[in-house]
């Protein structure tokens, strides 16, 4: 699949209206000039581009969501998956109109639910089963209502949509099924907030030296650093005070984590700038939408439960 060179796109081609249709804008957006990098080849000191009189209370919010499901209803932890799962599949589809894409949505949904289910009762086996099975099902509903249009890069982005959050975000059931489970996802979603939390901070106050400064110009090198000292601590802590393994352990998920963490947020990036857009929604007040919360921790989650295979089988 190829979204890239598909940026040009503009907002006067009005899309057929669709179940995508009633999300918000998938964002505003954004001049070329806004991801281009300084002429003098370091990053520009910029202001907060957060509005954390909102990101705060709404990421405490759910943190505390988050707690409740995994230590006092757990059961309620696959239907938490899949709502998140089904509203990341819409943002990504209201996104990928830009594109001149349209991806079939029912399918999507009912499949992504499905790989859910099949997951939480059947374990990695009912994942990759119902992947391929949703799979099929996506490619022969696009044939089906093709109406002239290429079906190929439609059903590429399909394809593309499930794997990245379906099946990907399907990790997070993978891992409460360990012993000690809760705590596992725990790791696999905190340790991503505490790469993105040190290296704002870290960013803000000393950040001279862009990363990235085509994909995401407000990402520096200092604040990958603040990223790697607090995505280890935090995953010493957890995997020393909770999965009671020594805190080495702990340190190479977290040093970990904190790469494929930062992968993902620059990834999530490079198809916003393909797409022309600022943030894939606006659900979440001050975060954006759940792709622009849940992009680094989508990729976490898999990788935490292989880590954990192998390290602490």
């Amino acid at each position: 699949m190829s979204i890239t060179g598909s940026s040009s796109a503009t907002t006067d081609q009005a899309p057929a209206r669709s179940v995508v249709d009633v999300l918000p804008e998938a964002g505003a957006r954004t001049s070329h000039g806004d991801h281009s990098a300084p002429p003098d080849g370091h990053a520009k000191r910029r202001g907060p581009g957060r509005d954390l009189r909102w990101a705060i209370p709404v990421g405490i919010g759910l943190l505390v969501l988050l707690l409740v499901v995994l230590f006092v209803v757990p059961v309620a932890l696959p239907a938490l998956v899949a709502l998140a799962i089904c509203l990341g599949l819409l943002e990504a589809a209201r996104a990928l109109v830009q594109a001149d894409l349209r991806i079939p949505v029912m399918p999507l949904l009912v499949g992504a639910i499905g790989m859910v289910v099949s997951t939480a009762v059947f374990g990695p086996a009912g994942l990759v089963i119902s992947t391929a099975v949703v799979v099929c099902a996506v490619i022969l509903w696009r044939l089906s209502e093709s109406r002239g249009r290429s079906a190929l890069r439609d059903v590429s982005a399909a394809v593309f949509a499930l794997a990245w959050i379906a099946f990907l975000g399907c990790f997070v059931i993978l891992l409460s099924q360990r012993d000690a489970g809760a705590w596992a996802v725990l790791l696999a979603l905190l340790v991503p907030v505490a790469n993105d939390t040190g290296g704002y901070l870290v960013g803000v106050l000393l950040g001279a030296h862009p990363m990235a400064p085509r994909i995401s110009p407000k990402k520096s090198w200092e604040g990958f650093a603040g990223s790697l000292i607090t995505g280890v601590v935090v995953a010493s802590l957890l995997v020393q005070g909770t999965l009671q393994a020594p805190w080495w352990i702990g340190a190479v998920i977290g040093a970990m984590l904190v790469v494929v963490s930062t992968v993902g947020d620059l990834a999530e990036s490079l198809l916003k700038r393909d797409l022309g857009i600022k943030d894939m929604g606006h659900l979440l007040p001050g975060h954006g939408g759940i792709l622009d919360r849940t992009d680094s921790m989508l990729l976490a989650a898999p990788t935490t439960y292989v880590l954990l295979e192998v390290l602490l089988p």
